[in-house]
């Protein structure tokens, strides 16, 4: 067995493992049975967990790559950009749900884990401020329908939803009218009008 191909098995196991019971319990004994070398090699070819766990985010990366904001920055309807972005960020959510919620479980155990999952957060913190525009001008809106946005985003709100037996399609549907509903509010606020429970404004 060559070293490339040593180096991979071991980074499958170590991401079978994360995907079992998540970064933090995965041990250096584990990873070797499971890919079947001796510790010491593992520590040859990883000599800390940083240099670990990075390679297993690219090779688990590489296999489920984020969705690409620009399938929907393109469109100027500030609810049906929402739309399409959580039909694409949810599929995402629902194809590695297992790693997504380890990884984020055990990131505040793992500082290593803060370090990779960096550039993630950064993406959805762009994501959603691309998403919460268009709503509306008002400083307080934009900053409380931002809220709305980045708790729709947000991997423990899908979990939750599809834990209610909600598809992704209706997860999406109930987050694009609870953004919505916040804007829309926001904006009868800001005008000095409320609505009654039928949904009319009134002075």
């Amino acid at each position: 067995m060559g070293k490339a191909d040593t180096r991979r098995r071991i980074v499958e196991a170590t991401v079978e493992l994360h995907e079992d019971v998540g970064p933090a319990a995965t041990t250096i004994t584990a990873i070797a049975m499971r890919a079947g070398v001796q510790r010491l090699t593992v520590y040859r070819h990883f000599p800390d967990d940083e240099a670990l766990i990075t390679a297993c985010s690219a090779h688990w990366t590489e296999r489920h790559p984020a969705p690409d904001p620009s399938r929907w920055l393109g469109i100027e309807d500030p609810r049906r950009r929402l739309e399409e972005a959580l039909a694409a960020i949810y599929a995402y959510y629902r194809g590695g749900a297992r790693m997504v919620e380890r990884v984020l479980r055990d990131e505040e155990e793992m500082p290593e884990l803060a370090q990779v999952l960096a550039p993630w957060h950064e993406y959805m913190r762009e994501v959603a401020g691309g998403l919460a525009a268009g709503w509306g001008t008002d400083v307080h809106r934009q900053r409380t329908v931002r809220a709305a946005v980045g708790h729709a985003l947000d991997f423990f709100t899908w979990r939750s939803l599809a834990a209610q037996g909600l598809s992704d399609e209706e997860a999406g549907e109930l987050m694009v009218g609870l953004v919505a509903e916040v804007a829309t509010g926001l904006a009868y606020e800001a005008a000095g009008t409320k609505r009654d429970p039928s949904g009319e404004a009134s002075g």
